[in-house]
């Protein structure tokens, strides 16, 4: 990942970054108005923080991305494996019902240009998705739950569905999150990710001291792209640890719940 030049206090990728029809970001910690846990660039409406300082920050966000969005397209996330399609549809909903349809989303898809869709995380995976054919967009989460009821894969199946996507046309950039060697989970994690299908000698390691299990969900959800059919060289993993890197990302797992969130975000910019 690269610092953003418009926005030092905005993360792109090197993949996505090479078609000049998108706009994209990932945002980190420092930079915003918020304070305690939630200092200080929390954008996500959901988390706890005041209403003044998340609207605050949303607006600095939106004035310094390019050919500035009117909005920011944010799911109220469940750990689900919901898809939102932001269509002609959805547009014509008033506010409010625009809110509730995207209540339990935790993928949101969409062809319409000038609409910038999100997902936040705090040690979760985000994953950025875009076919370069038929110009469709898609924005992630995912943490343990999703990973292992592979939401990534009904993304993929919905943007092939409702827009003809093919797997070897989709690039897919996974960010910041937490890493393997401190994402320890309890035994019955480890069997849904087993009982899921998964290669564990791939994905888990068991430590011999603790007896703790510690699962790589930057490779789990590399897999799930590659056995959908997307070309290896169409993925990019940030490799980058929340937990480990937490002045620079938020984490629940340092912070607590109630802490601030990052937002990924990808916008199909008119021509």
């Amino acid at each position: 990942m690269i610092a953003s030049a418009n926005d030092k206090r905005l993360l792109e990728y090197e993949l996505l970054g090479s078609y000049p029809e998108l706009c994209h970001f990932v945002t980190i910690r420092p930079g915003g108005c918020s304070r305690g846990s939630y200092a200080s660039f929390s954008c996500y409406p959901y988390s706890g923080d005041s209403a003044e300082h998340i609207r605050a920050n949303q607006q600095s966000l939106l004035e310094n991305l390019p050919r500035y969005p009117q909005r920011l397209i944010i799911p109220l996330q469940t750990h689900s494996r919901e898809v939102a399609v932001i269509d002609a549809l959805f547009l014509t909903l008033s506010p409010a019902q625009q809110t509730a349809y995207l209540q339990g989303k935790d993928a949101v898809v969409t062809v319409h240009p000038g609409i910038c869709i999100c997902v936040s995380t705090a040690d979760c995976v985000p994953i950025l998705l875009y076919d370069k054919g038929r110009k469709v967009i898609a924005a992630v989460h995912t943490g343990w739950r999703g990973t292992a009821g592979k939401i990534l894969r009904a993304t993929l199946d919905t943007m092939h569905e409702k827009y003809g996507s093919h797997a070897e046309d989709v690039v897919a950039c996974i960010g910041p999150s937490i890493s393997k060697e401190v994402y320890e989970v309890g035994r019955e994690v480890y069997e849904e990710f087993q009982q899921a299908g998964f290669p564990m000698h791939s994905i888990a390691f068991l430590n011999q001291e603790t007896q703790k299990y510690y699962i790589d969900l930057w490779k789990a959800n590399e897999l799930l792209l590659t056995e959908a059919g997307l070309l290896q060289e169409n993925i990019e993993v940030a490799r980058l640890c929340t937990y480990t890197n937490s002045e620079t990302f938020f984490s629940a797992r340092r912070l607590g719940i109630e802490s601030g969130r990052m937002l990924s975000g990808i916008i199909l910019c008119n021509p």
